[in-house]
């Protein structure tokens, strides 16, 4: 398997790219294969996560040579992040586009779910899982309502579009978005990767929302995001809460750069476009090069080998994106009425009458009326005479299977009431 602490790094002056390789040919966003898509989304909010992180280093850092080598890398990571993000083609649409970043969000999650060696870190994963599951569905039946173009088309059936955990349940208080951190030291790398691409994946989504839906052209769909952006706010809380704060910022460093390099060779593997897999070449040499001078720092500064911090270095199983409609699934059928009590998750209907939780959604959602992911099933229910769905069977949850009406009261309410086929 492969090691990136085994190559031989190119010349950090040789990662900068010029203006014709930075603008890149965009994909076609009709013929391009939908994991493509997800791909690059997810190293979009990979390279963003690198360029905040170095941010963040650099003003908590009193060293300026140390600074100006974070300012060298993160000036590649900032190429690198504009050569993806404008892959997007012109005629892509931004909430085209939101329908890929919650098809990445779903299989993701599912994928890295079903990769996990860490029980509390696997249940986390499986609890936001069927929450981004559920946006997906939200914002298919916009598309639908506003424009008239199935999902499904920009999906091609890869994943199902259906109800998951109602966004209306989804609002939780502050406190209950805080998980227990993982320890580093004796953690799996597999867990540590986890842990970080899916923090990045999911803090990308939360800027994107947070910056694309003012300009929304309706009051409805800027509503939506509005309110789907503050879920992805309580998923990177919940996420970020996994990471742990006792490494060091150099050691964090390590892990960012081993994180890129892990991502870009899984995903040069398994890419079908030669254009898009040329670039995850080129980006996963220029990776190896800032992990290489990642872990010269660490010895400079800290006195540590890189193996204390990532033991052998040989690649876990790579990433591969594939089809996890069964899954997910079965994973909306045994946990949809899950919900967050302190660190731990609990069934909603075993929370005391006086929990936070019910304080908090009466304070948001006491008119349900006006809660936008709600209205959009609602409209699209009154124009069409049903919900937008693609199922490959009936939903998982009985109680999610009637497309005249949305369900509101399922898991923010105590009233069992779901039952699996």
């Amino acid at each position: 398997m492969f090691n990136p602490f085994e190559q031989k790094p190119i010349l950090l002056g040789d990662a900068l790219m010029d203006w014709k390789t930075i603008y890149p040919k965009p994909y076609d966003k009709n013929e391009a294969d939908p994991y493509t898509k997800i791909r690059i989304i997810l190293m979009n909010g990979i390279e963003v996560e690198a360029a905040i992180f170095s941010h963040q280093f650099h003003r908590n850092c009193n060293n300026n040579d140390l600074r100006r080598e974070l300012a060298l890398t993160r000036r590649i990571e900032q190429q690198q992040q504009k050569r993806i993000n404008w892959l997007s083609p012109v005629g892509e649409t931004p909430l085209e586009t939101t329908i890929g970043y919650e098809h990445v969000a779903v299989d993701l999650t599912a994928w890295l779910a079903q990769n996990e060696p860490d029980p509390y870190v696997k249940a986390t994963l499986d609890f936001a899982l069927l929450e981004d599951f559920d946006h997906l569905y939200r914002y298919a039946n916009l598309l639908d309502l506003d424009k008239n173009i199935p999902a499904q088309k920009i999906v091609k059936e890869y994943v199902e579009i259906t109800p998951g955990r109602p966004t209306i349940a989804e609002h939780r208080h502050p406190y209950d978005n805080v998980r227990n951190f993982v320890n580093f030291k004796t953690a799996d790398i597999r867990t540590k990767l986890n842990i970080l691409i899916i923090t990045a994946g999911e803090q990308q989504t939360m800027n994107f929302y947070m910056n694309v839906g003012p300009t929304y052209y309706n009051d409805l769909g800027r509503q939506l995001y509005q309110e789907i952006a503050m879920i992805e706010e309580q998923h990177v809380s919940q996420y970020g809460s996994l990471l742990d704060p006792n490494c060091t910022w150099l050691e964090n460093l390590l892990l960012h750069e081993y994180m890129e390099c892990y991502l870009y060779y899984s995903f040069y593997q398994d890419e079908m476009d030669p254009h898009i897999r040329q670039i995850w070449e080129m980006h996963l040499q220029q990776e190896i090069a800032h992990l290489h001078r990642a872990k010269d720092l660490l010895l400079r500064y800290e006195n540590k080998d890189w193996q204390q911090v990532i033991p052998g270095g040989t690649f876990p199983k790579l990433l591969q994106f594939h089809d996890t409609k069964d899954y997910v699934r079965r994973i909306l059928g045994e946990q949809v009425e899950l919900t967050a009590d302190g660190e731990a998750l609990a069934d909603v209907n075993s929370l005391p009458d006086n929990h936070r939780f019910f304080w908090y959604q009466q304070k948001v959602n006491h008119d349900v009326n006006a809660v936008p992911s709600h209205a959009v099933i609602a409209g699209h229910q009154q124009k069409a005479g049903m919900d937008y769905r693609f199922e490959v069977m009936p939903n998982a949850v009985a109680a999610l299977r009637d497309r005249q009406k949305d369900n509101v009261t399922l898991a923010r309410t105590k009233q069992k009431q779901f039952a699996t086929v």
